[in-house]
C-alpha cells in the first residue's frame, strides 16, 4: 500500500495496521526460540538496554515534545499539560503494576508483583512484558489519532517512525521472552505463542488511543503526555533494573545508547 493510500484511511485504522505491525515484530522475535534454547545473558541485557532506549527516546522526541508544542495554542502554560499528563501516565501503570500479577525475567517465584495468585510462573512472565507493551501500543495509537488534528507537530512520517522504533525494540523482545521459557523446560511451540502473545495487547491500546484522542480532540497534549509517562515508568520500573541484573552492566548500558540513538534519527529523520 502507498503512502498516499495509507494517508487516505482513518487514523484508528492507521493506528491498527501499525499496532499490528508492533505485534508482528513481537511474533518474529518470539520465533526465535525455534531456533536456540537459552540466550546468552549478556545478549539479553543489551536487548532489554535497547528497549529501553528506544522507548525514552520515543517518550521525548515523539511524545512529549509535540505535547509541549500542541499546548502553546491553549490557554495554560505550555509545559503544564505535558506536566500532568506525564504523572498521570507513570501513576496509571504504578496502579496497574499494583494489581495485575505478575513475575520478572531472571527473578524467583517469591518475588512475583501484584495481587497473590496460584497462577503458573510462565503465566506471570507473559504479563509482565505484556504490562509494558500496553503504553508502547497506546502511544502508536495516540501518535496516530493526533493526525486528525491537523497541527503542525503531528504528521504522518513522525507515527509511523514511532511505530518503526516500537517494532524494532519488540523484535528482541519476543525473543527475550519465549526463549527463557523454552529454557525452563517448556516446548518450542508453545514458548513461542506465550512470546508473541505478549504483544497481543498493543493493537488493543492502539486502537484505545487513536479513538479517545478523536473523541476528546482537547485533551491530545495530555495523551501525548500520558503515553510518555507510562513508558518511561516502564523503563525506570522494569526494563533498567532488569537489564542491570549482572555485575557487567556495560552490554545494557551501551544496548540503551543505541536504542536511543536509533529512535532519535528515525523519528527526526522521518518525522
Amino acid at each position: 500500500m502507498s503512502s498516499v493510500g495509507v494517508a487516505e484511511l482513518s487514523p484508528i485504522l492507521q493506528a491498527l495496521l501499525a499496532t499490528l505491525f508492533t505485534w508482528l515484530m513481537t511474533a518474529t522475535g518470539a520465533a526465535g526460540v525455534f531456533f536456540f534454547r537459552t540466550v546468552n545473558r549478556r545478549i539479553l541485557n543489551a536487548m532489554l538496554g535497547f528497549a529501553a532506549g528506544v522507548m525514552i527516546a520515543a517518550s521525548f522526541w515523539s511524545l512529549l515534545a509535540p505535547a509541549i508544542e500542541m499546548a502553546e495554542e491553549g490557554p495554560l502554560p505550555a509545559w503544564l499539560p505535558a506536566v500532568i499528563g506525564f504523572l498521570l501516565g507513570g501513576a496509571f501503570l504504578w496502579g496497574v503494576d499494583r494489581v495485575l500479577p505478575h513475575l520478572h525475567i531472571g527473578l524467583r517465584d517469591e518475588l512475583t508483583e501484584g495481587m497473590k495468585t496460584q497462577w503458573r510462573r510462565s503465566v506471570l512472565l507473559v504479563l509482565a512484558i505484556t504490562l509494558h507493551n500496553f503504553p508502547e501500543g497506546l502511544a502508536v495509537g495516540v501518535a496516530f489519532g493526533a493526525l486528525a488534528a491537523n497541527l503542525p507537530a503531528a504528521s504522518l512520517a513522525g507515527a509511523v517512525a514511532l511505530a518503526i522504533g516500537i517494532g524494532l525494540q519488540n523484535l528482541p523482545e519476543g525473543m527475550a521472552v519465549s526463549v527463557p521459557l523454552r529454557r525452563e523446560g517448556m516446548g518450542r511451540f508453545k514458548a513461542f505463542l506465550y512470546g508473541q502473545a505478549s504483544g497481543m495487547v498493543e493493537p488493543v491500546a492502539g486502537v484505545l488511543g487513536a479513538a479517545a484522542v478523536l473523541l476528546m480532540r482537547p485533551l491530545l497534549p495530555y495523551a501525548l503526555a500520558f503515553a510518555a509517562g507510562a513508558m518511561i515508568y516502564v523503563v525506570v520500573e522494569e526494563l533498567i533494573p532488569e537489564a542491570q541484573q549482572e555485575e557487567d552492566t556495560h552490554a545494557a548500558t551501551i544496548g540503551a545508547m543505541l536504542g536511543f540513538a536509533l529512535m532519535m534519527l528515525l523519528d527526526v529523520a522521518l518525522g
